[in-house]
């Protein structure tokens, strides 16, 4: 594997793992962040710290993002002392943020056309655990020489890469996999729900599914986290961003998406009824109780 200068930007729960997957293997790592202290273990463990994004696209070749939205992503890339400040025709921008597809386009042509570097969206699907595990799946859009890139780079946290098309492409592709994951996880409420009501250990459903057609991970995650009412799943408010950017998209493409409305009504009806954020309020649509397994 060719050894690169990259840098990192978005070391959350998701992006501090990768980070360190890309130290693993050889790469010599330049970062930047808000809070250099929450950073620190990596900085001892040798990365470059710089004061701003604009120094960390002059000092690489590929710079990588891990944030939260596409206004975070045209803040970083756009705003004073970014991204776009310090790169240059030549280089790459990888985004593993999880954006608006049309949003990521705009943002991508736009870098292009400011400064001649390559874009590639490429949002990851696996959570923290895939990304600590190096068993991340990457849909990503770009050219192909820019995939090809962005392929070989991310290869220490990625299990699967797949090529989805041109820029906008892996964001659309991402949005893909939040509306069967946000239905997914709708479902199992309604589901765990019934089995409870009937007299059934609910809790056990996703050991007694194991293995069949309804098995997930979404089953051997979050439905068993939700049985907990465990509050430490992915927040409703997130997933109600990307079932927003569904929608969105599918006014865009006249794309019928009837299941999907629904769904996002059902989160929009978790937060005014609940006021909280997590997947386990779902549940407590129905109960307070949680559905342990016995």
């Amino acid at each position: 594997m060719t050894k690169h200068k990259l840098g990192f930007i978005g070391l959350g729960a998701m992006g501090m793992p990768m980070a360190r997957h890309l130290m693993k293997a050889g790469h010599e790592l330049h970062v930047w962040a808000r809070s250099p202290s929450k950073i620190a273990p990596l900085i001892d463990d040798g990365a470059h710290l710089h004061h701003s994004a604009r120094e960390v696209a002059q000092a690489c070749e590929t710079v990588l993002l891990c944030v939260y939205d596409a206004a975070a992503v045209d803040e970083v890339v756009f705003g004073d002392d970014g991204v776009a400040a310090g790169s240059a025709a030549g280089k790459l921008l990888i985004d593993h943020s999880t954006t608006h597809p049309q949003k990521s386009r705009d943002m991508a042509q736009r870098l292009r056309g400011e400064t001649g570097m390559g874009w590639v969206d490429a949002p990851v699907s696996g959570g923290a655990k895939g990304a600590q595990a190096g068993a991340l799946i990457i849909m990503a859009g770009g050219d192909e020489a820019d995939a090809a890139r962005a392929r070989d780079i991310t290869a220490p946290y990625a299990r699967q890469f797949t090529h989805m098309g041109p820029v906008g492409s892996g964001q659309a592709s991402k949005v893909c996999n939040q509306i069967i994951i946000g239905a997914t996880v709708a479902v199992w409420a309604e589901a765990l729900n019934f089995a409870h009501a009937f007299g059934v250990n609910a809790g056990a459903l996703p050991d007694c599914l194991a293995g069949g057609w309804a098995d997930s991970a979404v089953a051997q995650d979050h439905a068993r986290r939700m049985a907990r009412l465990d509050p430490d799943t992915v927040g409703a408010g997130l997933m109600q961003k990307d079932m927003d950017a569904a929608l969105d998209m599918a006014r865009r493409t006249d794309a019928p998406m009837p299941v999907t409305a629904q769904v996002a009504e059902l989160y929009r009806l978790v937060a005014a009824r609940t006021g909280e954020s997590g997947q386990a309020s779902l549940i407590r649509l129905y109960t307070d109780e949680p559905f342990a397994a016995e």
